[in-house]
């Protein structure tokens, strides 16, 4: 038998309950004890909570609540696993690997019918995400086990405004994935501040001798989401912008982060929204300028602002257009 299967074999006859030496397995699977050590070795590094005990009634065993647990994932538990892996390899997760491992063993362990099923469902489901580089993932990875050991790290970061940004300390308290990007979320030791950082504009990452201890129940996401979006306890100022449109339209409108969560009501072709001032003269204009014409919008604030923002738009593509025409009747 291989390696695999000689672990299993272990595995299956220690949940049991019997306590046994590594005699007595070696002697049950006709194999030399030295192999016995070198798979328990392996069970334990994959995490089987395997306990030796010396003595004359000495031997191995499994933790009770471990041997009572099932080993065996049934077809929705498995099904769900796959379709997990698929979502995680495209969305950059950073233990793609781990998981693709994982589903390889199902498939290792599974008969020609289970084997025919899981490719099926595998086939079934495609994601589509722009593609990760490798150093990408890899500051994923260290801002992960960071996060998990409690380990200060240096990192260069790019603010994308064409200037460097000089290294700082940074205690990552966890990282999150949200609209198609990673962010890293925690203590910026050159703001003094806990930060969020979109991880595809870290430079660098090393590690540090320095050590941190994560708030007593902090959430990256909330965190990170309080800072996108706004909060209407809060000091800034408000508006009310009704919306009319067709029901489709309105749907996908209101999938948008933002404005599903400043909903305040909705019909099938009319939907009002209570958004932060500062946004209507921002980027709420360029965000329904793709509607064009389908929107009926009933807030003077809004409309100005886009009237504004097409008539600078309007302005640019015109003088792109007579650059080119002029150029033309040049030749």
């Amino acid at each position: 038998m291989t390696k695999a299967d000689n672990m299993l074999a272990i595995l299956w006859m220690l949940r049991s309950g019997k306590r046994m030496t590594a005699k007595q397995l070696a002697e049950e699977l006709e194999i030399h004890v030295r192999t016995v050590y070198r798979c328990i070795d392996s069970l334990c590094a994959s995490g089987v909570p395997i306990v030796a005990e010396s003595g004359p009634n000495g031997g191995y065993s499994i933790l009770s609540r471990f041997a009572d647990s099932p080993l065996v994932f049934d077809a929705e538990e498995q099904k769900g696993l796959i379709h997990a892996a698929i979502f995680a390899k495209e969305a950059g997760y950073p233990y793609s690997d781990a998981l693709a491992r994982a589903v390889d063993k199902l498939k290792r362990y599974a008969n020609e019918k289970q084997l025919d099923r899981l490719e099926r469902h595998s086939g079934g489901l495609s994601v589509i995400y722009p593609p990760t580089d490798g150093g990408y993932q890899a500051y994923l990875q260290m801002l992960e086990e960071a996060a998990g050991q409690g380990r200060t790290l240096e990192m260069e970061y790019d603010r994308g405004k064409g200037a460097a940004s000089p290294p700082r300390l940074f205690d990552p308290y966890g990282i999150v994935f949200w609209k198609g990007s990673w962010y890293a979320v925690g203590h910026c030791g050159y703001r003094g501040e806990i930060r969020s950082f979109r991880v595809d504009r870290i430079r660098g990452l090393r590690e540090t001798e320095g050590r941190f201890e994560r708030p007593a129940g902090f959430s990256a996401k909330d965190h990170l989401l309080g800072n996108l979006l706004p909060d209407p306890s809060g000091p800034a100022e408000f508006e009310t912008v009704r919306i009319k449109a067709q029901e489709q339209v309105l749907n996908e409108l209101c999938r948008h982060w933002l404005f599903g969560h400043a909903l305040m009501e909705r019909r099938p072709e009319e939907a009002v929204f209570r958004l932060e001032r500062s946004t209507l003269q921002t980027y709420v204009p360029y965000f329904l300028m793709p509607y064009s014409t389908a929107l009926h919008i009933e807030s003077e604030l809004l409309l100005r602002k886009m009237t504004e923002a097409g008539a600078r738009i309007l302005a640019h593509y015109e003088a792109m257009l007579s650059g080119q025409t002029s150029r033309k009747g040049d030749e």
